[in-house]
């Protein structure tokens, strides 16, 4: 896709297909949101930041109201006749009226949370520009300088918010408010701009030192009216959102409104085969052991790796060695697919890894991300199977072949038009696959894998209780029949997954900040397993799984509502 916007002529003389209407609103997007471009890979000289204040987010929203209303128009023109038009034409407008369901309803105006949020943006979107040469550093330079900027627009969003009784809850301000101290650091004129910086060159010595120290005073205003003003004004507000407004952002992050109800008892299922089988697991690790024994000597004893350079090594070697296991047996990849690169969060991140896509032209690889949280050594039970999630067959193959095929696409359906709950489907699916192809049976590695299988569960079952107000139910091993609140939540949760405990806690404020996105794992997962059970049903005997899996992966984004149908019949 070309990154120059659509112009008059052009819109007066091609056909309003959906497939064009959804591009050129990428193109409208981006030139709206430059953190948006940056990320695709459009326009890499662009040094602006978005524009976060109230007029900012309208006009995004307004934005996609105008490309509603022409795809209304297309659709009546039979624009949409074609089954790669409807398909394109009915995830823009799933994903736009979710999205502007969830701008009318004000959450923009209460965006405080531990990861996702503006505020994270503006300062990760520095980890994904180029740093190759001067000219580069210079764009770095200037962008950073309009930090302060982006910042007072992000504040006034929040001071609205406050103004109509539209806030945060309390744990997502004083995470946050941490989150801030991190990255300004301890002393003067120190903090992760700064540290950023001192990786230009000296010629612009004196430029990115002066736009770091601006974006380093502009955070620790923003901390100080986040902690003087801000939080005072929440401290009353609930850190859950009700099934009202849970309801909204479940279909935001899901592409479907699931009966949450029926969600709820089927991942308290999962939960009770899921702890049968840890526990089978628990005794190849350490005889007699429970599943949390075994996780714990797991973590103090079983192999890990010494330092946070070696770490990412170690986890380059896992996603390389994947993709030449599984190239030309499970996935037919593109060179370009094959490139994924292994990175440390910056500080001051949130505790669970992530991993961003490639820009569109792929001058900018895949890469995955190990926050360290101040450790220097990494037992490596549990990365295994998070590492087959975020990198290699899981995010990278789904996000980069996404990217390679977008041109028979559009590049909204593989950008813009991503559904979490698909995207993070896939990944556990992934993880799944890699243990059906026999690579997690060392006893530590399924451990690990059987245990984000229980994290992903037990997601489901605290997001959807904790926001929806459901209490344990009567076969819970945990306080049947109590009513779920955040705190039993996080003592369940502690309970059953073996994860550190400031994981657990940055986890639990993270579906608190993000209602609905938690639950899109495990639900997605089912959505991808009926899928390829059914075009397995379908195919019988003559099933190919590397066709299917490259057919998949070649379809670009779709909301669970959409993801099982078409799955179904590949």
């Amino acid at each position: 896709m070309s990154d120059e916007p659509i112009t008059t002529t052009e819109q007066a003389t091609a056909p309003a297909t959906p497939r064009r209407i959804a591009d050129a609103h990428v193109r409208a997007v981006a030139d709206l949101d430059p953190l948006t471009a940056t990320y695709l890979g459009l326009a890499p000289g662009d040094d602006r930041l978005p524009d976060l204040s109230p007029n900012g987010l309208e006009a995004v929203a307004d934005q996609a109201r105008r490309t509603l209303a022409a795809l209304d128009d297309a659709e009546r023109d039979g624009a949409a006749e074609d089954p790669a038009e409807r398909r394109c034409a009915r995830l823009l407008r799933e994903r736009l009226t979710a999205e502007l369901a969830v701008h009318d309803a004000g959450e923009e105006l209460r965006a405080v949370r531990n990861l996702g949020s503006p505020l994270h943006g503006v300062r990760d979107i520095f980890t994904l520009m180029p740093t190759a040469t001067d000219d580069d550093w210079a764009v770095v330079a200037r962008r950073m300088a309009r930090v302060p900027q982006a910042l007072e627009g992000y504040r006034a969003t929040l001071a609205e918010g406050v103004r109509r009784g539209l806030l945060s809850g309390p744990r997502q301000v004083e995470t946050v408010v941490g989150q801030l101290a991190e990255w300004l650091g301890d002393g003067p004129g120190g903090g992760w701009f700064a540290d950023f910086a001192a990786g230009g060159p000296e010629s612009l010595r004196g430029e990115l030192d002066a736009a770091a120290a601006a974006a380093g005073a502009a955070l620790a205003g923003l901390r100080d009216w986040l902690r003087d003003e801000y939080a005072p004004a929440a401290a009353s507000e609930p850190d859950t959102v009700g099934r009202e407004r849970y309801g909204r952002l479940v279909r935001y992050w899901n592409g479907s409104d699931p009966d949450l109800d029926e969600a709820y008892r089927w991942a308290w299922g999962e939960f009770h085969q899921l702890e049968a089988e840890m526990r089978a697991e628990a005794a190849k690790v350490l005889p007699d052991a429970t599943p949390l024994e075994a996780m714990r000597y797991l973590e103090q004893e079983g192999p890990a790796v010494e330092g946070a350079e070696a770490a990412r090594e170690w986890l380059q070697g896992l996603m390389d060695q994947a993709i030449r296991d599984l190239q030309g047996t499970h996935f037919d990849l593109a060179e370009r697919v094959r490139r994924v690169e292994s990175m440390i969060a910056p500080p001051g991140s949130a505790a669970a890894p992530y991993y961003t896509a490639p820009s569109l032209d792929f001058s900018r690889p895949g890469r995955t991300w190990l926050p360290t949280r101040g450790q220097d050594r990494f037992p490596v039970w549990d990365l295994v199977s998070t590492w087959y999630h975020e990198g290699v067959p899981g995010h990278h193959l789904q996000l980069a072949q996404w990217n390679h095929v977008a041109d028979s696409l559009s590049t909204y359906q593989v950008s813009l038009g991503q559904v979490s709950a698909n995207a993070e489907g896939w990944a556990l699916y992934a993880e799944r696959l890699m243990d059906e192809l026999g690579y997690l049976t060392d006893p530590a590695a399924r451990m690990g894998y059987l245990n984000a299988q229980m994290m992903r569960a037990l997601r489901v079952i605290v997001d959807i209780g904790m926001h929806v107000g459901l209490d344990f139910p009567a076969d819970s091993p945990y306080r049947p029949g109590e009513r779920m609140t955040p705190e039993a939540a996080r003592e369940f949760f502690g309970l059953y997954c073996g994860l550190a405990p400031d994981f657990l806690d940055s986890e639990l404020v993270r579906y608190l900040g993000m209602p609905g996105q938690a639950i899109g794992y495990k639900l997605g997962e089912r959505a991808w397993l009926q899928g390829r059970a059914a075009a397995r049903a379908a195919h019988g005997e003559a099933f190919d799984l590397k066709a299917w899996h490259m057919a998949a992966l070649s379809q670009g984004s779709l909301g669970l509502d959409d993801l099982v149908a078409e799955l179904s019949a590949l």
